[in-house]
Parts: structure tokens; C-alpha cells; sequence
């Protein structure tokens, strides 16, 4: 396809100069340019390509940067970033030094509120409103959310709090699970149409100020009139629970039908309260592969898209297969191994059914797996209620969606000593979503809970006994791994359980020793040989338990009078393990130099993991390098 519009849009008022005949044919070169684009690179598809015309209309209609747009995640916000002067920029997405996946306000002043995780929209755009009010501006606040996203509580309290300040705020339902059906098709594009009217909406409050200078029965008449209204919402319009929080409910449209969404927004906009327009959208629109397989086309690896077509072009498909499973599908193993076996078990995730790797376990074991939506809070206090009746919940949530449930898990299980089991997927870094996806404060928010085991397999095989460890430990138990290969694994391997607390020296030394954490442990030992060729003897140190650590292990380095230690982790150092070791260290009589490797104090962005760990030097010649500098400051030391 050529694209005659799409290069030249610089700005949203570009868009403005466009007929309506024009502003099609510019969505079907975002539909085109994203599908082309993302699966050569990699990125999320389907999400964005559900919004091409909601995105198009919104920039049309509404004066932004200085109205302010509120997308939800940010991973539907590709075209968005397209038509705010980002074409150029566009395939560097998500690669290391290139545009972000989702908002960031340091990347343009159209990005006016950052976020990677979901249900944050309407909170944020509430309070771009309200400060709106408090400046006295008077700028438009508009938030999209995804119905998957209103299944998180946060968004409720928004809407709850919303109804309750009164002011101007739109939100936009992304509605993408719902197929639109002739139910909602003609009869309710003209109800929405009849009461958006600006002059339906005079007449209806002249007639309701009639009724105030009737002399009789003016009570009686305004009553009926009310339930009257409220019935025929009741029937035509599903959004009364809308309503009766405090919002005008508009919709459902087609998200589609571009001219009806312009024509709807159009209508709505100057409306001074709080109003949801309800919009339905096909999420992976235009991509045939994508529509009829929404959940799988949410993103894509580079050229990993299949033979299809998008507007007649078409796409060939590459694929990867690897021998070692990641931790992911490990982790998908394991729980069917352990659920054959304990009846007792279930798993819990929030929305991440695909991602965590449960789609075989959700499968065999319908009845005793559970998706909560977007809800860890509430997926970590079910967990607890489940645990006081006996059963063993296994909960699987990314390390950084996890941070969201921090009190739940202190006070509904830590405190009460439940057995819950949290599976941390992403540990350490998450790759090309960055740092809102980077599971990089785990173990620092883990370590200062009383009460809780924190542990890390360095491969798949280890995952294994620690998982078996953990269902039979009476307590509360965290698991974390990284986005990566799982080094190796047995499939028909048997588990064994570990001593809590037991590290395993995997390599003898005496010249420096190395505690590494997790998959780190391999990287190591190949440093352990590559030194001993200059005569260098590192001891390195699988510390499979970050919490309790094997205090009887530190105890024999201050014993061997050893000088040099380095701790290795995929976390960050403010509050992490190898702070943990320090400080028991100290407070015993170590004489010796310790040097702490992990996530700096600052946000790491996107990229490979091979690029940020090369960057924060915690690849192999980083770590080797740092082991070369600690010999260095002993000998001037001692």
C-alpha cells in the first residue's frame, strides 16, 4: 500500500485538514503501516489495531495536546503515537534507545500520563480534571479504558469518586470482548444519537423546569417523569449502573464506524459532568489471524505474525522453536505434575492466564483454576481465604503487577500465616516493555515482610524442588524467575525437597567467593573458569534461598578469613539480597571488601535483556570486569 497521509501528519492538526473521505483512508495506512511494522519488529498488535478509528476520531475531535487524552496501559496507544509526530520514529519501538511500548510523558507533551499497568486511566484523568477546576482552565479530560481493564477495582473507585466531584471528564469503554450484534446496532446509534442531541438535551430541561410552575401535583408529575426516564434506559441503554453512579451513559457504538464515532464525540464533548461513552471495538480489526485469535496476537515477536492479509497484503510467518523451555512453561508443567498429585492445589493469576504459561493447566483442571481479572489485590486475599479452609494456592502474577497486592499479602497472609504460594514471573528484567514491567523490586519488598520464604531457582530442575519445597512448607512462600530460558529441565525429574535456608556451593575456591542469585549462578561458574586460567579461584555460590539465607554458610567466610565477596542478583541493590548479606556480614566481624551487583537505583528502560545487562554490566565480562576491580581495591586496602 502507498502511503499518501500517514508521513505527513506531524501533529493532530494535521488530521484537521483532512475530509472525511481522506481520514478513512488514513486508517486504513495505520491499520497497514502498524500490522507491517510490529511483526518485523515485535511489539503489541491487536490492542491498537481494535482503536485505529476510536484513536483517529478522538485526535480529530478534541484540541490535544492542550485537551488531555488518558489511554489506559498504553499498549492501544501505537496509532496514537503515529499521528502525534512519531512516524518517523515508529520502528524503533520498544528496541533498545527507541520509543517506548506504551506512554511516557518525556517522550512527547501528547503522552500526558505514563503508565504500564492497568485500571489507572480514570484516577489519573479525574485529577487532570479536577486541577483543571482548581486552576480555573478549561481545557477537555478524556480517558480510555478496556472493559479488561474495568475489572480492576482501581477504576471502580475512580468512577465512584468521579459521580461524586461532578465535573467534566469523558471515558471512553474500549468494549473489545463484545461482538456487535443488531441488538445494538441501528436502534442504538439513534438513542445515543436523540439524547447526545444538544437540543433534545434544552428541551428535556425546559419540560423539567414546566413542571415546576405546575400549581398541583407537581410532585407526582416530576416523580413519574423520573421513573419514566429511568425505565426506558433501563430497556434500551445497558449502562444504568453508570448512571446511577453519577455518569451520563451514551452508547453502545460501533468503535468502527468512524464517521459515528466522530459524529458521537462530536456531541458529547462540550457536556460539563461526568459522561461514558460505551464503544464497541474488534480487538486485532483488519488482521484476520488477529481477529479470530485476539489473546495470541496481543504481541507478536518479530516476524512471527502468520500467512494472512491486512487490506490484501500479505504476511509470511517465521517461526522459533526452542529446546529449553522457558521458566514460564516450567512453571505450566509443573502445576499440572503437582495437580495430578494433590488435589488440594489450585492456581490463581490476574488476567495473565497466557503470559504466566497456565493455558494447559486452565484446561485440565477448569474447576480449580481461577482468573480474577485485573485484580492482584483480590487475587492475594482470595488466595488467603482459600488457605484458611485447607487448600494450597499457587498464584501466578508478575513480579511488578505483585507490588499492586503488597499490603494484602502482609496483612491477609504474612501476618496470618497462610500457606500461599506466589509464583513472581518477570523477575529481574522483562526486556522490551521496560521499566514498568521490569520485576526489579521483588525481593526488596519481600525481604522486609516477617514471616515470608523468598526463594529463586537457577533453572528449571531446581524450580522444581523448591515449588515441592514450598507446598511443604506451612507458611507463606515467594517463587521468583526471570523472563528467559530455564537453562535446563527434566520433565520426568523427580523433586527433591531442599533444607530451608541451604545454599549449594557449585564451585570451590578460596581467593574470592561469588553468591549469585537465580540463573545468574551459570554466569558465575563460566567466570569461575575463565579465571582459574589466571590463576584466580572463585567460589561460586547457588543462593537458591534469598529468605532466610544460610547463615551457616556466611559464617564459614568469616571463618575462612576470606576477603573478597561479590553478590550477584537480578533486583535491584536498595534493600536487596546482596544488602541482606552485607549487613549479616558486618554484624559478624567480616574484615573483608564486599561488592554488591544488581539494578541501580534508577529506573531501567526497555531494551533485550542482553543489551541491559551489558549495560549495567552484569553480563559475563561486567561481572568478570568487577571481579578484576575488587582485587584491585583489596590490594591497595590490604
Amino acid at each position: 500500500m502507498q502511503l499518501k497521509y500517514l508521513p505527513k501528519i506531524k501533529t493532530p492538526e494535521d488530521l484537521k485538514k483532512l475530509d472525511v473521505e481522506s481520514l478513512h483512508t488514513l486508517c486504513d495506512e495505520l491499520r497497514y503501516y502498524t500490522v507491517n511494522t510490529i511483526t518485523e519488529i515485535g511489539g503489541h498488535l491487536a490492542p491498537t489495531l481494535g482503536v485505529i478509528e476510536l484513536t483517529t476520531a478522538l485526535h480529530y475531535v478534541y484540541n490535544t495536546p492542550e485537551d488531555k487524552l488518558v489511554w489506559d496501559v498504553g499498549h492501544q496507544a501505537y496509532a496514537h503515537k503515529l499521528l502525534t509526530g512519531r512516524f518517523e520514529e515508529f520502528p524503533s519501538i520498544r528496541q533498545y534507545g527507541g520509543l517506548s511500548g506504551f506512554l511516557k510523558r518525556s517522550e512527547s507533551d501528547y503522552d500526558v500520563f505514563g503508565a504500564g499497568h492497568a485500571s489507572t486511566a480514570i484516577s489519573a484523568a479525574l485529577g487532570m480534571s479536577e486541577a483543571r477546576y482548581q486552576n480555573r482552565q478549561d481545557y477537555k479530560v478524556v480517558s480510555v479504558i478496556g472493559d479488561g481493564a474495568m475489572t480492576g477495582g482501581l477504576a471502580f473507585e475512580a468512577i465512584n469518586n468521579a459521580g461524586h466531584l461532578g465535573r467534566q471528564i469523558t471515558v471512553i469503554l474500549n468494549d473489545n470482548e463484545m461482538s456487535i450484534s443488531p441488538n445494538v446496532g441501528a436502534i442504538s446509534k439513534y438513542f445515543t444519537r436523540l439524547i447526545s442531541n444538544p437540543t433534545y438535551n434544552k428541551l428535556k430541561k425546559e419540560a423539567w423546569g414546566m413542571t415546576k410552575k405546575l400549581p398541583l401535583a407537581r410532585g407526582t408529575i416530576q416523580a413519574f417523569l423520573s421513573r419514566l426516564d429511568k425505565s426506558i434506559k433501563n430497556i434500551v441503554v445497558p449502562g444504568m449502573l453508570f448512571e446511577e453512579m453519577g455518569f451520563r451513559y451514551f452508547g453502545p457504538i460501533d468503535g468502527h464506524d468512524l464517521d459515528e464515532v466522530i459524529k458521537t464525540l462530536e456531541m458529547i464533548k462540550d457536556l460539563d459532568r461526568p459522561v461514558l461513552l460505551h464503544v464497541l471495538t474488534k480487538k486485532g480489526k483488519g488482521m484476520s489471524v488477529a481477529e479470530d485469535d485476539p489473546v495470541k496476537y496481543h504481541g507478536v515477536k518479530p516476524n512471527g505474525s502468520v500467512n494472512g492479509s491486512v487490506n490484501g497484503s500479505s504476511i509470511k510467518k517465521v517461526k522459533q522453536k526452542l529446546s529449553i523451555p522457558s521458566f514460564q512453561d516450567v512453571f505450566g508443567h509443573l502445576v499440572c505434575e503437582i495437580a495430578d498429585n494433590r488435589e488440594d492445589t489450585v492456581c490463581i493469576t490476574a488476567a495473565m492466564r497466557e503470559g504466566t504459561g497456565l493455558v494447559t493447566y486452565e484446561k485440565k483442571f477448569k474447576d480449580r483454576y481461577y482468573d480474577v481479572g485485573i485484580a492482584e489485590g483480590h487475587a492475594v486475599t482470595f488466595s488467603a481465604g482459600l488457605a484458611t479452609q485447607g487448600i494450597r494456592p499457587i498464584v501466578a502474577i508478575y513480579s511488578t503487577f505483585l507490588q499492586r497486592a503488597f499490603d494484602h499479602i502482609v496483612h491477609d497472609v504474612c501476618v496470618q500465616n497462610l500457606p500461599v504460594i506466589f509464583c513472581m514471573d518477570r523477575a529481574g528484567i522483562a526486556g522490551e516493555d521496560g521499566p514498568t514491567h521490569h520485576g526489579a523490586l521483588d525481593i526488596s519488598y519481600f525481604r522486609c515482610i516477617q514471616g515470608i520464604m523468598l526463594v529463586a531457582p537457577k533453572n528449571g530442575n531446581e524450580f522444581r524442588d523448591l515449588l515441592y519445597t514450598a507446598l511443604n512448607h506451612n507458611g507463606p512462600v515467594g517463587i521468583r524467575y526471570p523472563k528467559s530460558s530455564s537453562v535446563e529441565f527434566d520433565k520426568e525429574g523427580q523433586a527433591t525437597l531442599l533444607p530451608i535456608g541451604s545454599w549449594n556451593v557449585e564451585e570451590k575456591g578460596q581467593d574470592i567467593v561469588v553468591l549469585a542469585v537465580g540463573p545468574m549462578v551459570f554466569s558465575a561458574q563460566n567466570i569461575s573458569k575463565e579465571l582459574a586460567k589466571q590463576n584466580i579461584s572463585v567460589e561460586v555460590v547457588n543462593c537458591r534461598f534469598i529468605k532466610p539465607m544460610d547463615f551457616g554458610y556466611l559464617k564459614t567466610i568469616i571463618s575462612r578469613g576470606i576477603y573478597k565477596v561479590i553478590t550477584i542478583e537480578e533486583g535491584v541493590i536498595e534493600g536487596g539480597f546482596g544488602d541482606g548479606v552485607s549487613s549479616y556480614l558486618l554484624e559478624n566481624g567480616f574484615k573483608g571488601k564486599l561488592k554488591r551487583l544488581g539494578l541501580p537505583d534508577s529506573y531501567v528502560q526497555h531494551g533485550s535483556r542482553d543489551q541491559i545487562f551489558s549495560e549495567l554490566s552484569l553480563d559475563e565480562e561486567g561481572i568478570k570486569q568487577n571481579i578484576l576491580d575488587l582485587f584491585d581495591e583489596v590490594k591497595e586496602h590490604y
